[in-house]
């Protein structure tokens, strides 16, 4: 594999609304980020993804932009942002933007002026079609969020419009090679001003089937899930090796896709040594659609990593902004104590490739728990899942229930700094409430404990920036080891050196017969295992949640 400046860095996601507010709106700000980027560094991060702080109505907060060329003054200014690039530079931390380019917003200069004429340039940059009352629709594609794809154009009775997200998310027509061409100047516009690259939103979506058709219905409402459309697809190849080319190629720039529904014949082309981005998502186990359970995550990690092995690099997750918290997700709720956040941490940390973490995952930030009234949260997604409980038999009371576990404001919560009003997010009122757990679970009663989550992480990315290991753990060969054995999560990683990660995923404790003995314990989550007396033999009792890193003979 060809070496990249970025295969040894560990990412962080800001999601900068609720990281920290400095001006005490309630509204976290780039300056925040300036403020905290010490701490970051001290964390030992890379590189920081900055979810979407372009001018935006924040319908879908910040995912539907207005002006692609400026900051919106909620998160501050242009100037603010060049000196957050100009600080991270000086602290060895790259920024990377949020490339989000399948749709734009309704109050996008670009769609008030399709509006004002349909028919002429503007009106060609997006999927606008002839409709009257009564007509049937183009297709029967349901939004992300629920209903019909299409709205009426606004001022016109007789147009409708595209959005495969929110009716305030117009999607734009990468069809016309204007719109790309004018796409291509924004992203080398920032490229210019030194940001390191972009994590880019939803790109699959670009490439829609055309002619518009109807695919079969699957739900009560006579619509059909996008995702129909999105296996039908082709062509978005040719799209992406274009971007790439005119933009991200130039530059040498990280890029990270958000990337579904891709083809094993098609890996090489997204994240190959010339592939369109330098990684993506590994979003196998965020996508498991039955219970979890130790065994459907190990099954999907590994899958996901050996379906890649030889071809690239994927950039691990257990949360994002668009998923609930992963501890609360992964780890039963009754088993859930910082023995087995750290178990969760060290297997997915060590896997290959590029580790993301999101804000809060390093202290080990949970859901919340209840909520009193949909009102309490803020997710345009939240009315959809909502609704669709009740409408399946829920009561109100359970509705809410199904809601708080899963909806995207679990992990928009702010970040819980100390235990101090707001949990030391601002001195204002928060525009998200604050999860009430941050009286116990915050980062001023952790960053001094050696036991701690946060130490946990840090000692993550020490090991795995350690000059001894890096290159095994960068660039050693993947294998899981005994992934029949129930409740055992363990993998090798051979390069100059050969490591096991280890992991006991269950309460209750296990045997396991090792290929050679122990020769050395990087890293443990329970102080016990730290006495390398204790392996003088082949065959370990793993306690309950315990994770081991070791050297092997």
């Amino acid at each position: 594999m060809e070496k990249k400046w970025w295969h040894n860095k560990v990412a962080y996601q800001i999601y900068p609304k609720s990281f920290y507010d400095t001006n005490g709106d309630g509204i976290g700000d780039i300056n925040g980020v300036i403020e905290k980027l010490d701490y970051l560094r001290n964390l030992g991060i890379d590189i920081i993804w900055l979810s979407p702080i372009y001018c935006s109505p924040l319908a879908d907060q910040g995912y539907d932009i207005s002006n692609y060329y400026d900051i919106d003054p909620r998160f501050g200014t242009i100037d603010d942002l060049d000196r957050l690039i100009a600080e991270g530079k000086k602290r060895g931390i790259g920024i990377v933007m949020d490339l989000v380019v399948n749709h734009c917003s309704d109050e996008h200069e670009w769609f008030k002026k399709a509006c004002e004429d349909p028919d002429g340039e503007y009106g060609k940059f997006f999927y606008i079609e002839d409709y009257k009352d009564g007509d049937p629709l183009p297709c029967n594609w349901r939004s992300y969020f629920g209903g019909s794809v299409w709205e009426k154009l606004p001022g016109h009775d007789d147009k409708i419009y595209l959005h495969v997200f929110h009716k305030k998310q117009p999607d734009l027509n990468w069809e016309n090679p204007k719109l790309r061409k004018e796409v291509y100047k924004m992203i080398n516009w920032w490229l210019d001003k030194g940001i390191a690259g972009f994590r880019i939103d939803a790109i699959i979506n670009i490439k829609k089937k055309l002619p518009f058709s109807d695919y079969s219905v699957d739900g009560d409402d006579g619509l059909s899930s996008i995702d129909n459309m999105l296996k039908d697809a082709t062509g978005v190849g040719e799209f992406l090796n274009e971007l790439a080319d005119e933009t991200f190629r130039k530059h040498d720039a990280f890029t990270v896709g958000e990337v579904f529904n891709e083809k094993d014949e098609e890996l090489p082309l997204f994240i190959g040594s010339h592939g369109y981005f330098s990684t993506m998502f590994d979003f196998s186990a965020e996508s498991i659609k039955e219970d979890i359970s130790p065994e459907n995550y190990k099954n999907a990690i590994f899958k996901a990593h050996e379906r890649v092995d030889g071809i690239g690099f994927l950039s691990n997750i257990i949360e994002n902004h668009d998923e609930p918290r992963g501890v609360s997700r992964f780890i039963p709720k009754e088993d859930l104590d910082d023995t087995s956040k750290k178990m969760l941490a060290g297997i997915y940390f060590l896997l290959p490739g590029l580790p993301f973490i999101y804000q809060g995952q390093e202290i080990g930030m949970e859901n919340l728990d209840k909520v009193n009234d949909i009102n309490d949260l803020d997710d345009c997604a939240n009315a959809n899942i909502y609704e669709t409980a009740l409408h399946e038999g829920k009561t109100h009371a359970e509705a809410l229930a199904h809601l708080i576990n899963v909806t995207r404001d679990n992990a928009r919560t702010p970040f819980q700094w100390d235990d101090s009003e707001n949990a030391g997010f601002t001195d204002g009122r928060s525009w998200l409430m604050v999860n009430p757990k941050y009286k116990n679970i915050n980062l001023a009663a952790q960053i001094n404990d050696s036991d701690s989550v946060f130490i946990f992480y840090k000692e993550l990315i020490s090991l795995r920036k350690n000059p001894e290991y890096e290159s095994t753990f960068v660039y050693g060969k993947f294998a899981p080891y005994k992934p029949a054995q129930k409740n055992l999560l363990a993998y090798s990683r051979v390069g100059e050196k050969s490591v096991m990660v280890i992991a006991n995923y269950q309460k209750d404790a296990q045997t396991l017969s090792l290929p050679s003995k122990i020769k050395k314990v990087l890293l443990s989550n329970t102080s016990k295992t730290l006495d390398n007396s204790s392996f003088n033999s082949t065959e370990i009792v793993l306690s309950p949640y315990e994770l081991l890193v070791v050297e092997m003979v």
